[in-house]
């Protein structure tokens, strides 16, 4: 009995101490401002060069700089520059290699030159490539090591030229196999000439073999030659790809040996940028910290109009990044991440499925808002329309739903009505996303909102807002095609079109009796062909699907982006391209080639909206939905303004870690009174047993 109650007041006494038993971190340093956030897939390239994926990208981002970046709070995303001094300076010459000044046509460039200044005395990351000594191991040496940080010996160099040239010469390199060097022979002057030298070579220094249209000038500055005019380009020089990269770095982890213990460009990036990655370990955390040897960069002082009503320039001019660590936990399931946020031990967090009830909630007039439980925590959400877009397409090659008569039309027509994409969102989505009315995401140059960028052929506009079209126009257009009621004149019978789909399983069931319910509203027998991802592929690739889902997020926030998804000459089938639907239509393909080198004037928003008209009639797509991206943000967290191109976001943030632990003590205090109440119990009971069981040993001795 002593025991128990001794039990109770050591738990008492000691509550205070005990209320962050849960707390899942060992840092516990308060003079560090620390994110915590979450990665739930592992990565599996951190080679600025050969990474295209999106999870990737949101560690390289922080690591690495390529010259350009997208201003962190202006609207429509703006270049700006990072490592370079300035925009790049583009000139341009004609076939006779003279170059054009004043006034001339787009058809009369035959190259376009970016010039790029860097700026001066920007140091790489300390990293062991940069000491001689430790890119001439022994085995012996090699043999002994098990991390990068098993090198006691680290240097650093300054940023120059040369680095940025030595990169895109890796692009080229056939063994790198970077995702982008297809497509960069197409532009880049000499780029597949280099790439075959290296390829028929198999022993080459591609450092001092020279790659004709990339040319270091000066120690500060270097110039790119492309074909034609490609005003897109500028774009490219902000992604991962055309970060600088040290050669010093590649001889370093081409020692034999290293590779084997994962001790690869894949596995430890090199960058100038504001992190460095200090610890590895997919299975279980990724840390980056603040990177000593970072050049001065400063909190932007401009932004949009509403960004200093909301708190977003209250830093400006400040020195970057305001964070000294950043901790990605991995969690492969959202409860627990959910769980864990809720206390406080992380800093944002998505909302999922099962999650949503709890926090969100749609007021009469439809806009999202928090709920009361998490308005009391005082978190924030924030929502944005992401630049991207999901669509139904139709194989434009199929002899049923393809191809460009007027029949085949008014069917395809005809299911855009009946696809009730509001329903889609509301039901398996949260009403995370908006009706699609074209090709271009909000954001995206070109879009127009409201009436003017209405979709004429499915949606009215009535009570100022866009209204489907009712299913009896889509039954008209059944007629019309000479589908009556939805019934196949060949057959008599019910016209049956097929839905090729990767989604499997229960949770897809829901969705795939939606799809066909869908269809049934026209009297279309719709036949679902679920299959896995590789002979999905294989069918979009030789086109024997007829009917599919797939989508599409921008790389750089340009309408070519998206409108080369439907270019002719991109076609699946015949040009391996990315027109997956293998749409084709002469007018359409002038026009595209045309805005493609045009730079954003009136004259290129027209020629996009007679583009978009020109898909919205011909309907090879279903103009599907725009995601809209809802986050949640502590109270602590600040500076946080959404983005799907600035992905640089890290040295913007800012943690208030302060608030952050007492909030921490306050929702996780410990709770013993079950512990108490089972302990009463059980005394309760037991002393009862123990005075029965003294009376018995009584009568015993008796």
């Amino acid at each position: 009995m002593r025991i128990v109650f001794l039990i109770i007041f050591n738990l008492l006494l000691s509550s205070c101490d005990l209320s962050q038993l849960n707390n899942p971190y060992s840092e516990a340093d308060p003079n560090l401002s620390i994110l915590y956030s979450s990665f739930s897939e592992r990565p599996k390239r951190l080679d600025p060069a050969t990474s295209y994926s999106t999870s990737e990208n949101s560690f390289l981002a922080q690591i690495y700089e390529p010259p350009y970046q997208y201003s962190y709070l202006k609207r429509p995303y703006q270049l700006e520059p990072l490592s370079a001094k300035k925009l790049p300076v583009i000139n341009y010459f004609n076939a006779q290699d003279v170059l054009l000044s004043g006034n001339f046509s787009a058809n009369k460039i035959a190259y376009s030159e970016y010039i790029i200044e860097i700026k001066q005395g920007i140091k790489f990351q300390l990293h062991p490539a940069f000491i001689e000594a430790n890119r001439h191991l022994s085995s012996d040496q090699i043999e002994k090591l098990t991390q990068l940080n098993d090198f006691t010996e680290q240097g650093t160099r300054e940023l120059i030229a040369e680095d940025y040239v030595y990169q895109i010469k890796r692009l080229a390199d056939p063994k790198v196999q970077s995702p982008i060097a297809e497509f960069m022979k197409e532009y880049i002057v000499g780029f597949g000439e280099f790439s075959q030298e290296v390829k028929d070579k198999k022993k080459i220094e591609i450092k001092s073999t020279p790659l004709s249209g990339v040319t270091v000038l000066s120690r500060y500055k270097y110039k790119i030659r492309i074909k034609g005019k490609y005003p897109q380009f500028k774009f490219w020089l902000a992604m991962n790809f055309f970060a600088p990269m040290p050669w010093e770095a590649n001889e370093f982890y081409q020692q034999k040996g290293l590779g084997d213990k994962n001790i690869s460009l894949n596995w430890y990036p090199i960058g100038t940028g504001p992190f460095f990655l200090e610890e590895n370990n997919p299975n279980q955390r990724i840390v980056l910290t603040k990177n000593p040897n970072y050049h001065e960069t400063f909190y932007p002082s401009e932004g949009e109009q509403v960004d200093k009503e909301k708190g977003l320039l209250k830093d400006a001019g400040r020195k970057l990044p305001f964070i000294d660590k950043v901790i990605y936990i991995l969690e492969k399931e959202t409860i627990p991440y959910w769980s864990k946020f809720l206390q406080g031990f992380y800093d944002a967090s998505g909302i999922s499925s099962d999650s949503f009830d709890q926090a969100v909630q749609f007021s009469a007039s439809g806009n999202a808002q928090l709920t009361e439980t998490m308005q009391d925590q005082g978190i924030r959400l924030q929502t944005s329309i992401s630049t991207s877009i999901f669509y139904m397409g139709f194989n434009m090659l199929d002899p049923v739903i393809g191809g460009d008569s007027e029949h085949a039309r008014k069917l395809r027509l005809a299911i855009s009505i009946a696809l009730d994409y509001e329903e889609y969102i509301s039901i398996f989505m949260n009403g995370r996303g908006i009706p699609a009315q074209g090709v271009l995401p909000p954001e995206i140059f070109g879009n127009l909102e409201k009436k003017e960028g209405m979709n004429q052929y499915v949606y009215n506009w009535k009570n100022n807002n866009y209204q489907r079209k009712s299913i009896e126009k889509a039954e008209q257009l059944m007629t019309e095609a000479g589908y009556k009621s939805g019934v196949d004149p060949k057959t008599g019978e019910a016209l049956v079109l097929y839905f090729d789909t990767t989604s499997v399983g229960a949770g897809a069931r829901a969705m795939m009796n939606w799809y066909r319910k869908q269809f049934e509203k026209i009297g279309i027998k719709l036949v679902i062909r679920p299959t896995d991802y590789n002979r999905f592929q294989d069918k979009i690739r030789d086109g024997s699907g007829q009917i599919f889902t797939w989508g599409w997020n921008a790389d750089y926030p340009d309408p070519e982006n998206f409108f080369f998804l439907l270019y002719g000459p991109n076609g699946k089938v015949k040009f391996k391209g990315e027109n997956a639907v293998n749409y084709q239509n002469s007018k359409f393909d002038q026009l595209f080639e045309q805005m493609r080198s045009m730079d954003d004037t009136e004259q290129r928003s027209q020629i996009i909206q007679q583009m978009q008209e020109i898909i919205r009639h011909d309907v090879p797509w279903v103009f599907g939905y725009h995601p809209k991206r809802f986050a949640l943000y502590h109270q602590w967290f600040e500076n946080i303004k959404p983005s799907f191109m600035a992905h640089k976001e890290l040295k913007y943030l800012r943690i208030d870690a302060t608030s952050r632990e007492q909030k921490r003590e306050q929702w996780n205090q410990a709770v013993f009174w079950p512990l108490i109440a089972a302990l009463v119990l059980f005394i309760l009971v037991l002393i009862p047993a123990i005075n029965a069981f003294k009376k018995r040993s009584r009568k015993t001795v008796q």
